[in-house]
């Protein structure tokens, strides 16, 4: 068990879609409920936030200074430097009901991204692929759609419903689209444990943090539980790896939610953890338009 330290204090409600800039050398995450990007460079401490009219909780990078990023309307281009942005393709752009939520750039240059309702309305989300302009639902019928992330050889995809409580994982083909039926690789719900957002490092252990149990915890290729980092925060949302040597292992976190007890028992809840690791994480895949 390792104890993560604090790397980040800025409190956000809802702490999501955390990613390493490979060119930048920059730590990019988002705050769902308050609408906001936020980016902190290497060692520099200040955060450099964006805010939109839209909820924003996802993005993959393009070049050194244009993101993806997926809003409740639309999947847009960035440009981190200028905040101005162009509409790629429209997301549930017609059901206000729904938003964004986990997202992530897989091996092959395409972007998965998950939606659901904002109020958590019962399977009123999907997961969708954006591979080279075309926007395919994959899987429907989802909650709160989390843990979307991939194996270093690109030929397998993770996600979760996390009301269901349980990981799986699909087999893709040469580009990147799911081939085979979801199984089941985690199964959470034994525990009552609640399975967040993942991420696989280059030896395909999958990293999932683990809402309401303030840790993320690591499983082998084959689902066993390897080790623990401990958070000071019980709603541990999202994990990346990160730093110069990709082994810094960055959390997110929330306060969505709890109550004026729990905040005072964990007052740095919606802060951004980072721990230490002994692994080698994947480097952030790079989105293709075209």
């Amino acid at each position: 068990m390792t104890q993560a330290k604090l790397f980040d204090q800025t409190l956000c409600t809802l702490g999501e879609g955390p990613f390493w800039h490979p060119e930048r050398k920059s730590l990019i995450w988002f705050d769902i409920m308050e609408k906001y990007l936020l980016e902190r460079r290497g060692d520099v401490s200040k955060v450099q936030k964006l805010k939109f009219d839209s909820y924003v909780s996802a993005a993959g990078w393009i070049n050194q200074t244009q993101l993806l990023m997926a809003t409740s309307e639309a999947l847009v281009k960035l440009d981190l430097d200028t905040g101005r942005m162009n509409k790629l393709i429209d997301l549930e752009s017609e059901n206000i009901l729904t938003r964004s939520n986990d997202g992530r750039a897989d091996p092959h240059g395409g972007f998965w991204i998950g939606t659901m309702g904002i109020k958590m309305e019962s399977e009123l989300g999907a997961i969708y692929r954006f591979y080279k302009g075309e926007l395919r639902k994959i899987f429907s019928n989802i909650s709160i759609p989390n843990s979307i992330c991939f194996s270093p050889c690109g030929t397998i995809g993770y996600f979760t419903d996390t009301v269901v409580g349980q990981i799986l994982r699909v087999g893709l083909d040469s580009v990147g689209w799911p081939n085979s039926k979801p199984e089941v690789f985690v199964d959470c719900r034994s525990k009552d444990i609640n399975p967040d957002g993942s991420v696989v490092d280059l030896d395909g252990c999958l990293w999932n943090a683990q809402w309401g149990s303030s840790r993320v915890a690591r499983y082998s290729q084959n689902g066993e539980l390897l080790n623990t980092i401990e958070v000071d925060a019980p709603q541990a949302s999202c994990p990346a790896f990160g730093g110069d040597n990709f082994s810094t292992l960055f959390i997110t976190s929330a306060r969505d939610g709890m109550s004026t007890s729990q905040l005072i028992k964990a007052p740095m809840s919606g802060a951004l953890f980072y721990a230490e690791t002994q692994v080698i994480g994947q480097k952030e895949h790079r989105v293709i338009l075209g």
